[in-house]
């Protein structure tokens, strides 16, 4: 059986983020899966650095105007695109005022993390599925890029298990080392659970919201889980390599990531993992 339809959930792409490893790899990464005969589908947040005029955005209006409650608060959900036009390829992006209307991505100009990122990566995964929901596009492979994108797999298998979009998809990680330094948001799990998650899914995090433990989750939930730099957390790590049960794809070079990658798709929808 064929992934013939892979969704790619990325924190960061060049070039509409300074060029960093996830920035590269996820505007590489799906032109060449592309290239290799596969429908792709692209997201990322329209973080507030993100010139827009530069790069040509526009609002999606038929995809916008939905809204999305986050610990009690309704919160707009807009849809921009904009296309890198060498690459055939159109990149979606999710907005909204109350989080991505500020200078930078994921801290301040002085480095100090944002204390609502956890509603951030809320909001962002959510504000995908909706979306492709919206598409009417079902993929087959979601492959997801930076801790953004971990509560994925489980809002797929938890809160849209019934959705007949989503519910088939198959869901790659990839590790970075992009920790973040400061604990999530301490209600991190209650707002989780408010959305449809179980008490047992979310005892890594119960009182533990570091990178590590929502990494962790991340991993439980993955379907197949890729080390995407060369180095990254140890415990991260050790962590994968007790989990025989799901397929694992050790670090690749810059020269053969997306022929791997490509036949890791194959690899993860022919498996009967979770």
């Amino acid at each position: 059986m064929d992934a013939k339809k892979i969704l790619f959930i990325a924190q960061e792409i060049t070039p509409y983020l300074p060029e960093s490893e996830i920035a590269t790899i996820c505007r590489n990464l799906p032109q060449g899966i592309q290239e290799r005969g596969r429908e792709i589908r692209t997201f990322m947040p329209k973080f507030g650095n993100i010139n827009e005029r530069r790069n040509q955005l526009h609002e999606v209006i038929r995809l916008s105007g939905m809204n999305l409650i986050i610990d009690d608060t309704d919160h707009p959900l807009i849809i921009k695109v904009a296309s890198i036009q060498s690459a055939r390829m159109q990149v979606y992006f999710i907005d909204n005022e109350d989080f991505f209307q500020r200078k930078s991505t994921v801290s301040d100009e002085n480095g100090n993390e944002y204390e609502d990122n956890d509603d951030r990566s809320i909001f962002y995964v959510r504000g995908v599925l909706e979306t492709v929901k919206k598409l009417r596009w079902i993929p087959d492979v979601i492959h997801c890029h930076g801790w953004m994108s971990a509560l994925t797999a489980l809002y797929i298998k938890r809160m849209y298990a019934d959705d007949p979009c989503l519910r088939n998809a198959k869901i790659v990680y990839s590790i970075y080392n992009d920790d973040f330094k400061n604990p999530l948001n301490k209600d991190f799990a209650t707002k989780l659970k408010a959305d449809g998650a179980k008490e047992a899914d979310l005892k890594l995090i119960k009182t533990d919201t570091s990178f590590v433990s929502l990494t962790k989750l991340a991993i439980d939930f993955a379907d197949g889980v890729i080390q995407g730099s060369e180095t990254i957390n140890q415990e991260v790590l050790d962590y994968i390599s007790a989990k025989k049960d799901t397929p694992f794809l050790p670090y690749q070079s810059p020269e053969t990531y997306m022929d791997e990658f490509n036949k890791f798709y194959d690899v993860i929808l022919d498996s009967n993992t979770k």
